[in-house]
């Protein structure tokens, strides 16, 4: 509450913003796509889904525990803490001209909750395994970017969102590999053989020659 009104010299610069994007790439194709890229991040659904796939599997137990940690500390972190602090409403209602192709959100704008959690839970995919985390990326950067072609969200919402879920996310991964790795016996790191003992040299025969 005590931020409330901190974003009202900004709205406006954003709002020209998302409409110079609108005139720049909207078409068709895009007006039909976006709407259910945008749903892989509705209520971290998606996410939710592949991270107890990898929590099922013994080599993937690792990053799932990441993943989940990530996702359950960006849904508190942004829906408790940083929504509530702000208070930013939605460009759409600083807009109403806009024309949404989505159902309008109810809860605050900032940060963009979105962006948040897909980035949460791929980046420690990204930790872990880069040839799946390099796709989970590129899902995680088309969810955000929807938010703002669909017009339900300001860009700096959704900058803030990347931010906050890729920080939660990088500190869940290096928490589990520096704690539960070995126990949990997942991820993609060998353990390093260690070598006991000292070599043994093989005996070394001396012949003196005869006079």
């Amino acid at each position: 509450m005590i931020f409330a009104n901190i974003f009202d010299g900004l709205n406006e610069f954003e709002i020209g913003l998302l409409d110079a994007l609108q005139n720049a790439l909207q078409s068709g194709f895009l007006d039909t796509v976006m709407p259910y890229v945008t749903k892989l991040g509705d209520g971290g659904i998606f996410a939710i889904i592949c991270t107890a796939l990898l929590l099922c599997f013994k080599k993937t137990r690792a990053t799932g525990v990441a993943a989940a940690a990530a996702l359950i500390a960006e849904f508190l972190i942004v829906d408790f803490a940083l929504k509530p602090l702000f208070m930013r409403a939605r460009p759409f209602a600083v807009n109403p001209s806009a024309a949404l192709l989505v159902d309008p959100p109810s809860n605050f704008s900032f940060p963009s909750g979105h962006s948040a959690s897909v980035f949460a839970f791929a980046v420690p995919i990204f930790q872990f395994y880069k040839k799946l985390g390099i796709p989970a990326l590129v899902i995680a950067a088309l969810v955000a970017f929807s938010r703002a072609y669909l017009y339900v969200h300001y860009p700096t919402d959704i900058l803030a969102g990347i931010a906050v879920g890729a920080l939660i996310g990088a500190c869940s991964a290096a928490a589990v590999k520096r704690v539960f790795l070995k126990k949990l016996g997942g991820g993609n790191k060998k353990t390093p053989r260690k070598r006991t003992g000292k070599r043994s040299r093989a005996p070394v025969i001396v012949r003196k020659e005869l006079p």
